[in-house]
C-alpha cells in the first residue's frame, strides 16, 4: 500500500473480539456480583448510589442479588485518580440523589456568580457583549471532578456498594449473545508478558447486569459496540483537554471562557476549541485548553499551546505571583460528536452504556457531568424495575427501558437541540460561528439535515510550522515535568498497553509525538533515519492515541495518574 499522510491508514492490528471471552474461572473461583459497574466515575457512582437507595427499600430483592449486590471496579488507585474535567457542574443529579442536602453541602467550590467570554488575539481580549445562551452558567457550580469522585465513592460505600480499586476490566464475558460479566486484568507481568514473583491472575466477575461507565474512549465499550454490531449515524469524534491548577495570590471572581488565539480559524487547520479559567475557592484557579482531535497540523501540541496561552496578558494578570500546584496537571479526551454520534441503542442483553462511554456530552454548553450522572440514575432505575418485576435482565430486550428513559429525559432533548453545532465548525471558525448562531436562534431546526463528519484519524495531516515558548519549568512547563505533576505512578516494567505501529511515515510519527501531552512517543535518530519509540510508562491514559490512529488498552490496575484536584 502506498504510504499516506492519513493516520487511519496506520491502525494497529486489533481484533476487538480479543477483548471478548467466555468464563475462564471455575464457578467456585468466580467473583459473583448482582450488578457490576465498570469505572468509578460520576456516571457509575451515581448509578450505584441510586440503585442502592432503591434496593435498601426492598431488602428481599437486595438479598436475592447475593453477597455483593452492587459492585464497582476502578482501574485507578482510588476513585477520582483518573478523573479530570473543567468543571462547572449543573447540580440537578446531586439534588436528585441527596434531596436532604443543601447545595453548599455538595463537593463544590461555589456557585458561578459572574462569567465572561472573550475572543482572544495574540495580545488582546475582546469580551462578548453577552454570554452565548448555550454557555450561560447561572445556577451552576465550580467543582473538581476528582474530588467529586472521592465524595461520591464515600456515599456509595456508606450504602453498601463494594468498590474494587486498582482493578482493570480487560475483557467482556459474553456467552450465547449475553454479557455475563467482566474478566479483570492480570497483575505482576514483566515487560514481555511473563509472570513475575508477585503475579496475580485476573478474575472472572459474573453479574446479572454489567453497566459500562468507563468514561471517554471506554475499552470494553469499544469491544461491545464492535461485537454486537451497534451503529452510529456519525462516527464519534473527540477533543483533547489539558488542564493546570494554580495557586494564586488574588481570587478570581468569575468563570472565564475564551475562543480564538492560539487556535487558527482557517478551514485548512480545522482547529476547534477554546480555553477555560475557573475559580477554585479564594486561592486557586483551574485553567485548561480543549482542542478537537480532527485538526490537521502535525506540529500542533495541545500541551504546548496551553503553555503559549499562559503568555497572553489576560492569563498573566490572573497567574502573576502564583505557582502551579504540585499535583496540578492532567489531560483527558472528551467525546464531542453529540447527538448524531450516539449509539443506535444503549443496551445489549445483560449490559448498559452510561455517561461519556455512551457519548452524553453537550459540547456547545461545555457540559457532560450531570448528563453522565443522570444516565447512571436512569440505568439504576431501569435495572431496579426489571428486577422488581421478576424479569430476567439478561433476556433479549429486557433492558430496553433504559433507552426509552434516555429519550424521554433532558439528556436527549438537550443534545438534540445542538445536534449539528459542533460539526458546523469543520468549515472554519467564522462560518462555524455563523451556522451555530442560526442553529441557536432556530433551537436546532436549522439546517434541517445531518452534517456528516469524518473520524479524527481520517483527516490528512500536513507539517506546519508551529513553535512554542521555551520551558523554564516555573511558568512554562515541558511535558515530562507535567507528567510528574499528574502523580503518574505507572510501573515501568509491565507489558505495553499501547497498540501503535512504529513503521509509519515521519508525518504520522510527528503527529503522535506532538499530540501526546505526556511525551509517550519520541522520534529518535538511528542509522541516519528517524524511528518512532514508545514510552508507555509516561502514559496518563488520556485516550488521544485511540482517536488519532492507535489503540489504548487498560494497563495494570493501579497505575497511571493519581489526580486529586483535577
Amino acid at each position: 500500500m502506498a504510504r499516506t499522510n492519513i493516520p487511519a491508514d496506520y491502525k494497529p492490528p486489533v481484533d476487538h473480539d480479543e477483548f471478548i471471552t467466555g468464563f475462564t474461572d471455575r464457578p467456585e473461583d468466580r467473583i459473583d456480583m448482582g450488578i457490576l459497574f465498570v469505572g468509578a466515575g460520576p456516571a457509575s457512582l451515581a448509578g450505584a448510589i441510586r440503585l442502592a437507595q432503591l434496593l435498601n427499600e426492598e431488602p428481599e430483592l437486595m438479598s436475592s442479588l447475593g453477597e455483593i449486590p452492587i459492585g464497582i471496579i476502578e482501574k485507578g488507585k482510588y476513585p477520582g485518580a483518573h478523573l479530570l474535567s473543567g468543571a462547572v457542574v449543573n447540580p440537578i443529579a446531586f439534588r436528585k440523589l441527596f434531596p436532604e442536602l443543601k447545595d453548599n453541602e455538595f463537593p463544590f467550590f461555589g456557585p458561578v456568580e459572574k462569567e465572561t467570554v472573550y475572543f482572544l488575539t495574540s495580545r488582546g481580549a475582546i469580551p462578548f457583549p453577552i454570554t452565548p445562551p448555550t454557555m450561560q452558567n447561572h445556577g451552576n457550580y465550580v467543582a473538581s471532578i476528582s474530588k467529586m469522585g472521592a465524595w461520591l465513592a464515600e456515599k456509595a460505600e456508606a450504602l453498601g456498594v463494594l468498590i474494587l480499586n486498582e482493578t482493570a476490566g480487560m475483557k467482556l464475558i459474553v456467552e450465547d449473545g449475553i454479557v455475563k460479566g467482566v474478566r479483570t486484568g492480570d497483575k505482576g507481568l514483566d515487560r514481555d508478558g511473563n509472570p513475575m514473583g508477585n503475579f496475580q491472575p485476573g478474575s472472572d466477575i459474573s453479574a446479572k447486569v454489567t453497566v459500562l461507565g468507563e468514561g471517554t474512549q471506554g475499552h470494553l465499550m469499544q469491544a461491545l459496540i464492535e461485537h454486537f454490531g451497534i451503529k452510529r449515524p456519525n462516527p464519534q469524534v473527540h477533543a483533547l483537554g489539558v488542564k493546570e491548577i494554580w495557586e494564586v495570590p488574588k481570587p478570581l471572581d468569575r468563570v472565564i471562557h475564551t475562543m480564538g488565539w492560539p487556535l487558527r480559524g482557517g478551514k485548512k487547520y480545522n482547529e476547534f476549541g477554546g480555553s477555560f479559567i475557573y475559580p477554585m475557592g479564594k486561592d486557586k484557579v483551574s485553567l485548561g485548553l480543549v482542542v478537537g482531535l480532527d485538526y490537521t497540523d502535525a506540529t500542533l501540541s495541545v500541551h504546548d499551546l496551553l503553555q503559549e496561552l499562559k503568555t497572553h496578558p489576560l492569563l498573566k494578570g490572573i497567574l502573576d505571583g502564583g505557582r502551579r500546584a504540585d499535583q496540578g496537571w492532567g489531560a483527558k479526551t472528551i467525546p464531542e460528536g453529540g447527538f448524531y454520534s450516539l449509539p443506535e441503542r444503549f443496551h445489549v442483553p445483560g449490559a448498559l452504556m452510561i455517561g461519556d462511554c455512551a457519548g452524553f456530552v453537550n459540547v456547545p454548553a461545555l457540559k457532560g457531568i450531570h448528563y453522565a450522572m443522570w444516565s447512571g440514575i436512569l440505568a439504576a432505575e431501569t435495572i431496579f424495575d426489571v428486577l422488581k418485576s421478576n424479569r430476567d435482565p439478561q433476556a433479549q430486550g429486557a433492558l430496553a427501558g433504559y433507552g426509552i428513559a434516555i429519550k424521554e429525559s433532558f439528556i436527549w432533548s438537550d443534545l438534540y437541540k445542538v445536534r449539528n453545532m459542533r460539526q458546523a465548525f469543520q468549515y472554519g471558525f467564522m462560518p462555524g460561528t455563523m451556522l451555530a448562531g442560526l442553529m441557536t436562534i432556530t433551537n436546532g431546526a436549522f439546517p434541517g439535515w445531518r452534517f456528516r463528519v469524518h473520524r479524527d484519524s481520517e483527516h490528512p495531516m500536513f507539517k506546519g510550522n508551529r513553535t512554542y515558548p521555551k520551558p523554564d519549568n516555573k511558568y512554562i512547563f515541558d511535558k515530562l515535568t507535567s507528567v510528574y505533576a499528574s502523580g503518574n505512578r505507572t510501573r515501568d516494567n509491565q507489558p505495553s498497553h499501547l497498540r501503535v505501529r512504529t513503521d509509519v511515515p515521519e508525518i504520522i510519527a510527528e503527529t503522535w509525538v506532538n499530540m501526546c501531552p505526556a511525551q509517550v512517543y519520541e522520534l529518535v535518530e538511528k542509522d541516519g533515519h528517524k524511528h518512532l519509540e514508545i514510552n508507555p510508562t509516561n502514559c496518563i491514559h488520556c485516550g488521544a492515541i485511540t482517536s488519532k490512529g492507535g489503540r489504548l488498552t487498560p494497563p495494570e490496575g493501579g497505575g497511571g495518574p493519581e489526580y486529586t484536584e483535577t
